[in-house]
Parts: structure tokens; C-alpha cells; sequence
């Protein structure tokens, strides 16, 4: 019976939304605030919110919802009198085990980074990158442990290969991780510490082989999925790996996120049970959620176990981890941050981008996906990669149609503005990284690209006005993993040069915030529990100094953040 009562409850309020009646004796308390955005269009702002155990009861004023609910039954909580809440931020793309490099790799990149007790600033060109990379080749402590170091870019950098790095050191093995963590560069001591040599590449298929090379130490994209288990069986060793998980937990506290998702980042068994250990905690101040990597499954399994398969990695995650059922995420063409996207007019120095998943490849993976009814995001970056998902979802659309499929078009670096209407009309979905005309536009205005289509690079101006549903994600370390300066980002478009790129593009700080809010949860199905501050939805909320829909634009970034109430849980900062 108490059951019962408690989803009419939830009804009357999702319906009439201050009025909300206890039916036993659990405390309930009402949060007030200096203001309170809900993002429910029925009531964009309130005063106060009154929460029950880890729901969301009612909202209004303090005095309507002292007026539907017995004095007795209420606790008054003041606390965030001069504070502003808003609903819990998402982070709706991360991938921990990428992130968790930020702890325990060596950074040298092209933006200085601000980590929880240090900064480190970027290496501005190629004499003060190799220069630093120097210093710290000569401080490395033990010349048994491989060197690690990220945020290598050669359009910033210079080129760098084998011979350089066996300059640096005959000795120590060195592995430059790109900025893209799509590359990496190996000095030959690394090579004969991994067994990476010449059998081992020949047994591999022509599509790998042709992203690697063996004499400069250099190897990307596919190419680099050949070595990664060898590589990766060292670098995320438990007594690295799970100190940088705390690290990163930490973290994505404090940028205020009260969910996580990582699209495709992890299969592997032994990492889930790794980040278990951390994420899973009942402490865990968010909950994390995994979507299942599609690809490998369809290279591995015939065509009627692929998604049996997967279902079975659902049962690996525990606790605050867990795997969205139902979705799958695959990829199109190479990383933006190394200039291997798909571009559909090619490169200005002639050089081609690459696929991540060959063409033939990712139409029978889409169609598997597609008629298994899963909802399917697809890592994409250059304009021809768009037209080859574009072109697989509407002849998936027409073969075998489906309502409300979501498919999310994910990075949404370069686009053209006849795609964004063409994936407006087949209804497919955005998740951006509003990071990369930040970083990017300038140096790719110069080399590569060129200044028409780099100020246009993540065109988010123009989905809004296609009426497109887009989210922002950072994908931590492709951006800081922190909602508000991806708001910035989105909202403002200045890059690191201190230059406005594509004005056109730039969104208005209330659909930023929505795109970090309500927007990411409709992109994982998960909207009707969080992302919103509205009743019968879980009590999650950011606490925040400031409004983000009110302040002035370049301080979004900045706004102090409190802390978090997670489904109830209430979370302050250290």
C-alpha cells in the first residue's frame, strides 16, 4: 500500500508541482535559496525545493510548500540562502580510464592545465616542449619504469619521432602520448620493453599496418589499437591506476557533476573491476554509467551473438557503476587533435584522414545495432565522416523504420550546413565538444584546414536554430572535465589566443546550461529522472555561487561551486 501511494504521490506532483502530501512520517526537507533554476518551463525559477529520502517532492516558495505539508512533517534547511542551485550537472561523455592519464602521465600540452594542487602550463612551441620533455627525461627517477608523457601536437610541437626520442634517451623507454591519445610515439627502448617489433605488426591486418610506422616509432588510430593491450597492461598497473581514480573522483566533484557517462570507452573486464573499486563505493559522490563499445563486438562475434555478447557485460559493473542497457556506441573517422578526421574537401598539405571503423565495417555494425533496437552514438568528426553516418541512418530509417531511435552524433567537429539540416530531418541528436574551436580554430585556420571551415568548426549556432537537441561533453582530457567551462565554451567561443571564433555558433547560456543538464540526460534516456529540478525526478542539484543564466558570460567559468546534493545525499567541497 505504501508503495502505491508513493507513485500517486510522485503523479500529483509531476502534475501540480508545489502540491505534494506525505502519506507516512520520513522527514521531508525543503532547500531554500537565493534562487533555484529548475529548467521546467512551468516554473524556470522557485525558492525552494522539498525533498524526500532521494526524490524531488515539490517545488515553489517556501510558503506553498509549507502550505501542503504538516509543519511536523518538515525540515527548513537555509543553509544555501545566498546561493543558487541548479539541477546536477552531467558530465555526459568521459571515459575515466582516459581521464585518470591527467594523474599519472607526465603533461606537456598545448593548454595549460589547472589539476586539484598544481598547474601546469602548456609547452608553447616546439624548443620549449622537446626542452621540458628533456628536464623530465632527466628527473625520471627509476630507468626501469617507462616515462609517460601527454599533450604532445605536432602542429604546435614540430614533428617528433623515434631517432628524437632516442636522442633524449638511449635508455629510458619514453612514450609520447598525442593530444588526441589517438597517437603515440615510441623511442626504441619502449619498443624493446613492449616487444613491439616487425612480426608483430606483419600478423597484423593491411587496414592496421597502414597506420603505423615502425622506423619513426609512430603509430595511430587502428594502428594503435594493436598495441594498446601490451602498452596499457603496464601504464594502468592497480598501483597507478587506482590512486588516479580517486584522483579523478575528486575531480569531477569538484567541477559539481552529479553523473557521469562514458560512451564506449571501456570492455575490458579487469579496468571495470578497477574502477569499481572506486567509482562503485556507495560514498561515490555520482553515479557512473557505461555504454557499451559496439565495435569490438561485431569484429569478434557472429552476427547473432553480437548483442548477447554485450548484455554480458552488463553484470561486471557494481554499485554506482552500471551499464545503460540498450545502447551501443560505434566510430566513424580519426581524432580532430590530429588532424585525421574525414574531411570531404581534403586537406590544404594533401595529407588524408582515416577511419576508425572501415566503411563496409561500421553498415553491418550500424544495421546489427539498428534492428537489435538500440540506440546508437557514433564518434564523429570530419564532414565526410558525417555524410557516412548520415547515409547509414537513413538507409537504416528506410529499410526498417524506427520512432524516437536517438541516434547521437558524438564530437560533431566538422559539419557542413546542409548536414545539420539533413540530421535534423532524420531525427538524430548532438553531443559536441565545444572545446575544440577553443583550442583548435586558430593553429587550423593556419595549417590543415583553413579559416572558413575552422571558425565553423562545431557549428552549435546552427543546430539550435535546426531546432537540433544537442548536449556538450568534454571528454576529459580532449577538454577539462568541468560543465561550467564547457558552458563558456559553448556560450562565448573565445579561443586561447584570446580571438572570437565564429560568432554565428555561439549559443545562449540558458541552452548551454540545458546542454549539461536536462539535453545530456535526453541524449542517454535518462530524462525522465534527472536533469531537471521538478518533482518525482531524483534530487540531484549543483550548488553554485552564482546564476550561469545571469552572469556576465566570461565568468561563467569561474562561478565558485559549492558542492552537490546527490539523490538526496548532500555533498559539500573539502
Amino acid at each position: 500500500m505504501k508503495f502505491n501511494l508513493r507513485i500517486r504521490n510522485l503523479v500529483l506532483c509531476v502534475l501540480f508541482s508545489t502540491t505534494c502530501f506525505a502519506q507516512d512520517e520520513s522527514s521531508i526537507v525543503v532547500y531554500t535559496a537565493r534562487e533555484i533554476v529548475t529548467l521546467d518551463p512551468n516554473r524556470p525559477v522557485v525558492q525552494a525545493v522539498a525533498v524526500e529520502q532521494n526524490r524531488i517532492i515539490a517545488t515553489g516558495s517556501l510558503e506553498e510548500i509549507k502550505s501542503s505539508f504538516s509543519d511536523n512533517a518538515l525540515t527548513v534547511d537555509s543553509r544555501f540562502a545566498d546561493l543558487v542551485l541548479v539541477p546536477g550537472l552531467i558530465n555526459q561523455h568521459e571515459h575515466a580510464w582516459l581521464a585518470s592519464l591527467l594523474f599519472m602521465t607526465e603533461i606537456l600540452s598545448i593548454e595549460d592545465w589547472v589539476l586539484p594542487g598544481k598547474t601546469i602550463r602548456r609547452a608553447i612551441d616546439e624548443a620549449d616542449y622537446r626542452q621540458r620533455l628533456k628536464n623530465i627525461v632527466r628527473d625520471h627517477s627509476d630507468a626501469t619504469e617507462v616515462l609517460y608523457t601527454w599533450g604532445f601536437h605536432q602542429l604546435f610541437h614540430g614533428e617528433l619521432t623515434r631517432a628524437d626520442l632516442d636522442e633524449i634517451s638511449s635508455t629510458i623507454p619514453i612514450v609520447v602520448m598525442q593530444r588526441s591519445l589517438h597517437e603515440q610515439i615510441h623511442n626504441t627502448a619502449a619498443l624493446e620493453y613492449f616487444g613491439i617489433d616487425e612480426a608483430m605488426i606483419n600478423g597484423a591486418p593491411e587496414s592496421v599496418r597502414a597506420q603505423i610506422n615502425l622506423a619513426d616509432g609512430h603509430f595511430w588510430e587502428q594502428g594503435q589499437s594493436l598495441i594498446v593491450p601490451v602498452v596499457f597492461a603496464d601504464l594502468f598497473r592497480a598501483s597507478r591506476y587506482l590512486p588516479a581514480l580517486h584522483k579523478l573522483k575528486a575531480y569531477w566533484h569538484a567541477a559539481g557533476s552529479t553523473l557521469i557517462a562514458e560512451p564506449g570507452g571501456i570492455v575490458s573486464p579487469a579496468l571495470i573491476a578497477a574502477q569499481n573499486q572506486v567509482f562503485g563505493d556507495a560514498e561515490t559522490p555520482f553515479r557512473m554509467y557505461y555504454i557499451a563499445d559496439g565495435r569490438s563486438f561485431v569484429s569478434a562475434y557472429p552476427e547473432d551473438r553480437v548483442v548477447a555478447e554485450i548484455e554480458k557485460l552488463y553484470l561486471s559493473a557494481q554499485g554506482m557503476t552500471e551499464f545503460i542497457p540498450g545502447q551501443v556506441k560505434l566510430f566513424s573517422d580519426g581524432a580532430m587533435f590530429s588532424q585525421l578526421m574525414q574531411m570531404s574537401e581534403g586537406y590544404l598539405d594533401g595529407h588524408r584522414g582515416e577511419w576508425l571503423m572501415e566503411p563496409d565495417v561500421f553498415a553491418k555494425a550500424f544495421r546489427i545495432y539498428w534492428d537489435a533496437g538500440y540506440q546508437i552514438h557514433v564518434h564523429q568528426n570530419g564532414d565526410a565522416g558525417l555524410d557516412m553516418v548520415l547515409d547509414n541512418l537513413e538507409a537504416n530509417i528506410e529499410r526498417s523504420p524506427r520512432a524516437d531511435h536517438r541516434t547521437v552524433i558524438v564530437h560533431f567537429g566538422f559539419s557542413r550546413p546542409d548536414q545539420v539540416e539533413r540530421l535534423a530531418a532524420l531525427g538524430a541528436i548532438v553531443s559536441a565538444n565545444p572545446f575544440y574551436p577553443i583550442v583548435l580554430a586558430d593553429r587550423y585556420s593556419e595549417e590543415g584546414i583553413g579559416p572558413a571551415r575552422s571558425q565553423e568548426m562545431v557549428r552549435l549556432g546552427d543546430l539550435v536554430r535546426a531546432d537540433v537537441s544537442l548536449s556538450l561533453h568534454s571528454d576529459t582530457p580532449m577538454a577539462s572535465g568541468q560543465p561550467l567551462r564547457l558552458m563558456s565554451n559553448a556560450v562565448n567561443r573565445i579561443s586561447v589566443s584570446g580571438n572570437l571564433v565564429g560568432p554565428a555558433q555561439r549559443i545562449s547560456a540558458e541552452r548551454a546550461l540545458r546542454a549539461v543538464t536536462i539535453d545530456a540526460a535526453y541524449s542517454l534516456r535518462m530524462e525522465d529522472e534527472v536533469g531537471s529540478i521538478v518533482p518525482g525526478k531524483l534530487a540531484n542539484f549543483t550548488i553554485l555561487a552564482e546564476n550561469p543564466l545571469t552572469a556576465p558570460p566570461e565568468k561563467i567559468e569561474d562561478i565558485e561551486i559549492w558542492g552537490t546534493i546527490h539523490e538526496g545525499r548532500l555533498l559539500p567541497l573539502p
